[in-house]
């Protein structure tokens, strides 16, 4: 049996445990969510029927600050799966030394199925019976997979109805309702700095690189053309109904366009169709997964081509398939680095709500590189002091940050 995403997450935990040298107790301690809610929502569709969905809200950690994470609606947003988001979450936040823990939420759904109205419903009835445990002070959800401002601004909307006006209870929100400028783009720009970083490293530069981005949604869309306004050419790109390929690169903003129009990315005009699996496997310089997880496994990682993996998306990669890259020299850049640029950017917007201030565009962003550029060194650090991966160092990182709070606050 294939591992679960949550056994992925610990499995690599494991081995920073073990570089850490730390006791059994202490290890359960560390991996175990603190809450787990499971909520029953039922609402009134459209046609007069009853819906009855289930939602969850996963609270990892919140030793160094309030609990934090994305909320995702999808047909396969079961508790395993946000269990594992949310431990993520938790190292995320420690990692780029954000005063903030760790947690992940969704709703068992496909909304496409749902009409704009019962998807406002439901978001609605999900903010009822889960705000006792949320709060500016104690849990902000954010934007995940198949949620966006719109979806944010109602949870905004209806936890203020009890509450008193906060927009701080939730970051992603629109721009005209307290969300900050860069959030859009935030996972996108991060993922460009950690490759740059890394390259940076090898005396290298973005300007020539071949880069292949599976996902065009939110993430993969903003990595693809701010690489390749650094100049790096975009070998491919695909969405989850295929991609296109093109040797010569594709012009980003052009296969937005297309998208945007047509619903897919793989009747782009310029180059030719392939599909998600051969897009994977593409000769190129950076891979950039930013799906869904574990789309490099065991399976296919013998094969992958790229010298760089950037993880845009949570828990792309495999454990068995992290040995296989490893082992091949691949380096892979881990999620909770890569695509830590859509937290910070929260965060950010976070202390804007507290301070009821608004920051331009140039100052998050500039923010932004100073954290990434500083998570990056203080991995270097790591890697060089324990002799391990990027993942394992990433991991150990947070770890003594998360240990280090629980021991000054004394929960340890």
């Amino acid at each position: 049996m294939s591992e679960t995403p949550f056994e992925t997450t610990n499995l690599f935990l494991q081995q920073a445990f073990e570089a850490l040298g730390l006791g059994e107790q202490e290890v359960i301690a560390l991996k175990t969510p603190s809450r787990e809610l499971e909520v029953a929502l039922t609402i009134r569709m459209d046609d007069g029927s009853i819906g009855n969905f289930t939602g969850y809200r996963v609270q990892h950690n919140n030793a160094r600050g309030p609990y934090k994470g994305g909320l995702r609606y999808h047909p396969h947003a079961d508790l395993e799966h946000v269990r594992s988001l949310a431990s993520l979450m938790t190292w995320k936040t420690a990692l780029l030394d954000l005063p903030l823990g760790g947690a992940k939420g969704g709703i068992q759904v496909d909304p496409r199925k749902l009409s704009r109205a019962e998807l406002e419903r439901l978001t609605r009835r999900f903010t009822q019976q889960i705000q006792e445990f949320i709060g500016p002070h104690v849990d902000i959800p954010a934007p995940d997979v198949n949620t966006d401002a719109s979806i944010m601004a109602w949870i905004f909307d209806e936890y203020s109805r009890g509450n008193g006006f906060s927009p701080g209870v939730v970051t992603g929100k629109p721009l005209g309702l307290h969300g900050s400028e860069g959030r859009d783009a935030a996972t996108g720009r991060g993922t460009m700095f950690a490759i740059r970083e890394v390259l940076k490293c090898e005396g290298r530069t973005l300007d020539g690189i071949s880069v292949v981005v599976q996902g065009f949604g939110n993430a993969g869309r903003w990595a693809a053309r701010l690489l390749h306004e650094m100049g790096a050419r975009i070998l491919a790109v695909s969405d989850s109904k295929g991609g296109i390929f093109h040797a010569e690169g594709l012009d980003p903003e052009a296969v937005i366009a297309h998208a945007d129009a047509t619903q897919m990315v793989s009747s782009f005009e310029v180059g030719e169709p392939i599909s998600n699996e051969e897009l994977l496997l593409l000769e190129c310089d950076v891979l950039v997964p930013a799906a869904i997880d574990h789309v490099l496994t065991s399976q296919n990682a013998a094969e992958v081509k790229a010298k760089y993996i950037a993880e845009a998306a949570n828990s792309p990669t495999s454990f068995a398939a992290h040995s296989i890259l490893e082992g091949r020299g691949i380096q892979i850049l881990p999620d909770i680095f890569c695509n830590a640029g859509g937290v910070t950017v929260s965060y950010f917007e976070w202390v804007q709500n507290l301070q009821n201030l608004r920051w331009p565009e140039e100052r998050v962003n500039r923010e932004l590189e100073h954290s990434m550029r500083r998570a990056h060194a203080h991995l270097r650090e790591l890697m060089a002091e324990y002799k391990v991966s990027m993942r394992t160092a990433a991991f150990i990182g947070a770890i003594q940050r998360v240990r280090l709070a629980e021991s000054l606050r004394g929960l340890g």
